[in-house]
C-alpha cells in the first residue's frame, strides 16, 4: 500500500514542491525588478523636479530687481514653487501624498510658466531631459 501511495501523492507532492520553488524564485525575480523600476522612476521624478527648481531660481534671480506690481506676483508664483519644492518629501518612498503633491508642483510649474508667457513642456526620455521655451 506504501509504495502505491507513493506513487499516487507524487504528483501532488511534486506539484507542492514545484510551487514552492516558484514561488521563492518568483519573490526575488520581482524584488529585483521593483527596485529597477524604482530607481528609474524616482530618477526621472528627481530630474523632472531639479528641472523646476533650478527654472524657478533662476527666473527669481532675474526677477528681483524689477520692482512693478506685475513682477511681484510673478516673484511669490516662484516663491511659492521654490517652496513646494525644497518640501517635496525626496528620501520618503512611503510618502502616502507623493503622486498628489508632485501634481501640485507640476500645477505650480504651469502656472508659473504662463504668468511668464513661456511654453512649458517638459519631457524626459531615454537619452535625455529637455525643457523647451
Amino acid at each position: 500500500a506504501d509504495v502505491f501511495d507513493g506513487i499516487v501523492m507524487a504528483e501532488q507532492r511534486f506539484h507542492g514542491e514545484g510551487y514552492q520553488e516558484g514561488y521563492a524564485e518568483g519573490s526575488h525575480i520581482g524584488i529585483a525588478e521593483g527596485r529597477r523600476y524604482g530607481s528609474l522612476h524616482g530618477a526621472k521624478i528627481g530630474s523632472e523636479i531639479g528641472c523646476y527648481l533650478g527654472f524657478a531660481l533662476t527666473w527669481h534671480c532675474l526677477l528681483q530687481k524689477c520692482t512693478d506690481e506685475k513682477s511681484s506676483k510673478k516673484v511669490r508664483a516662484l516663491e511659492s514653487l521654490i517652496g513646494m519644492i525644497q518640501k517635496f518629501p525626496y528620501e520618503d518612498p512611503t510618502y502616502d501624498k507623493l503622486q498628489e503633491d508632485l501634481k501640485k508642483i507640476r500645477g505650480k510649474f504651469k502656472q508659473v510658466c504662463s504668468m511668464l508667457n513661456i511654453q512649458s513642456d517638459f519631457r524626459i526620455g531615454t537619452e535625455r531631459s529637455s525643457l523647451t521655451f
